[in-house]
């Protein structure tokens, strides 16, 4: 299953045999309910499909993520729509999360206490679900806070709003340390 939302979908993993249905699990839906969508104003860099769901579904994705359940693993679904297209009358669904991934993955498992967990979830268990090789290149996340960048500028004049823009956050990629952000 593709960006699972809900609770009912965890269970219905959980309960499948072993080996025949898995999920995968958007860092949004990790960390944001359908109150992001609406703090302080409509926020359209929150709006995604499946759209964001109540707090209760939010905690039992988090819990099955974090168990250690080889049925669960990563799927961004990013989105990089341009700000004028989520900022519109009729604006595009999706959040742009590739920057920020696996920091945000990683913020989950941390405050699980489970980063044990964190390697299998966005590296091992959709590779061996699906049969496929495991990726031998490696990514270090350091425990060192930075700034996600309020936007992006694109060659055309127009802008990427990332997740958590503005934001500071405390896992960074070695592939962002190498680009001095």
């Amino acid at each position: 299953m593709e960006h699972i939302t809900t609770q009912d979908a965890v269970r219905f993993i959980e309960t499948c045999r072993e080996g025949s249905v898995a999920a995968t699990v958007t860092p949004q839906h990790l960390l944001r309910n359908r109150n992001a969508l609406f703090q302080g104003g409509l926020q359209p860099h929150n709006y995604c499909l499946p759209v964001l769901k109540r707090e209760i579904h939010r905690q039992a994705i988090v819990s099955a993520v974090t168990s250690g359940n080889k049925r669960f693993f990563l799927g961004t679904d990013s989105a990089p729509h341009e700000r004028q297209r989520k900022e519109a009358t009729c604006g595009c669904a999706g959040i742009y999360n590739a920057p920020v991934a696996l920091a945000a993955y990683a913020k989950v498992f941390e405050e699980a206490g489970a980063l044990e967990y964190l390697e299998a979830f966005t590296s091992f268990n959709g590779p061996d679900f699906y049969g496929l090789p495991r990726n031998e290149s490696k990514i270090k996340l350091i425990k060192k806070s930075w700034k996600m960048p309020e936007y992006y500028d694109l060659k055309d004049g127009g802008q990427l709003v990332p997740m958590f823009a503005g934001e500071n956050l405390d896992w960074l990629p070695s592939t962002l340390q190498e680009c001095s952000i």
